[in-house]
């Protein structure tokens, strides 16, 4: 009829059918686009960063920029005026390459001792802090490191952590790998390494058996966080065999976790093949009824907060890296003892 809609076969008009029609979401498609075109760019920047860092090497920057480089890398922050100006006079001179520049900075008491590790690198700042332990450890001619696998490294852990001295012979006492915890199980399984340093060689069998060495043989016993993993009484043994094998006059050196401070940390051990946790009164005990002498007694990672309020602060215990004079309250215990 005149006047009326017509219907279409939906029962609809046409004209209210067009109204339904699906309106394209331009803003989306076009943020969708935009997304996908940044991400094309950051992979072609990253391409790009990667082909340019693969040709340039930081010896080859300009002095400034490889001077304010090593700051913000060692340092957290950019040149001071002074020390930009120092360095660049050392480079003038030629008593500095490039190459020097982040040497140089780390041997300044601002490295050394207000850039510290974050509670996150915890491993990391003990790690450190054991190597300027066994670097202060005396010289020997014959050593036994029990449980001194490295498991990166065949020449073991004693010599990548620092030992400094030329030695006749280092024999490493420590389980097959097969028989290690998962944590331990490395690829390598030498039997002897020739380093600058000497002879090390390799002994697959518990660190409680130590009758391979004739008594009164050895200078230095080595045991680098391994005594937890044994019982107190297995520990018993191994010291009373390191006594056994050691010199008049010979050293066994130990670090370990100390209980005082890994028990606020958490109640568990903080590792799982750990089988006992000592206190420093248990461990300086323990050596003197061995037969030891206890000469040396300092602690890594200083915690002294933890300790004061209960309440473990990685920070504060990251932080503080290197030999602290308060061994209780550290977090590693490490001590020297001789065999009178």
């Amino acid at each position: 009829m005149p006047g009326l809609l017509r219907a279409t076969s939906s029962g609809e008009p046409p004209e209210r059918r067009r109204s339904k029609r699906a309106v394209v979401p331009w803003d989306a498609v076009l943020g969708a686009f935009a997304c996908r075109a940044r991400r094309s760019v950051r992979s072609a920047g990253r391409t790009v960063l990667s082909r340019l860092a693969s040709r340039i090497s930081y010896r080859s920057l300009p002095a400034e920029v490889a001077i304010q480089l090593a700051y913000q890398v060692l340092l957290n922050r950019d040149p001071d005026p002074e020390g930009m100006r120092s360095l660049l006079d050392h480079l003038a001179s030629g008593a500095f390459t490039i190459a020097d520049i982040p040497q140089a900075i780390r041997g300044s008491e601002e490295f050394q001792n207000f850039v510290r590790f974050r509670g996150s690198m915890l491993g990391f700042s003990i790690h450190a802090g054991r190597s300027q332990f066994v670097k202060s450890l005396p010289r020997a001619s014959r050593i036994v490191d029990l449980g001194g696998t490295h498991l990166h490294c065949a020449e073991g852990a004693l010599y990548r952590l620092g030992y400094p001295y030329a030695f006749d012979e280092l024999t490493i006492i420590d389980l097959h790998p097969d028989e290690r915890h998962a944590l331990y199980r490395a690829g390598l399984n030498p039997g002897q390494v020739q380093t600058d340093l000497g002879p090390v060689r390799y002994r697959y069998h518990s660190m409680t058996d130590l009758s391979s060495f004739e008594d009164a043989s050895v200078d230095l016993v080595f045991a680098g966080e391994s005594i937890e993993h044994v019982t107190r009484e297995d520990a018993h043994v191994v010291l009373k065999e390191a006594f056994r094998i050691l010199r008049r006059g010979g050293h066994l050196a130990i670090d370990t976790p100390n209980r005082r401070v890994t028990r606020i940390q958490q109640e568990a051990f903080i590792d799982p093949d750990h089988k006992v946790e000592y206190t420093y009164p248990e461990l300086r005990d323990a050596l003197e009824e061995a037969g030891f002498a206890v000469v040396r007694a300092h602690g890594l990672n200083l915690a002294q907060r933890s300790v004061a309020t209960g309440v473990f602060d990685p920070d504060e215990v990251a932080g503080h890296c290197g030999l602290f004079d308060e061994i209780e309250d550290c977090y590693i215990l490490c001590v020297v003892a001789q065999k009178p």
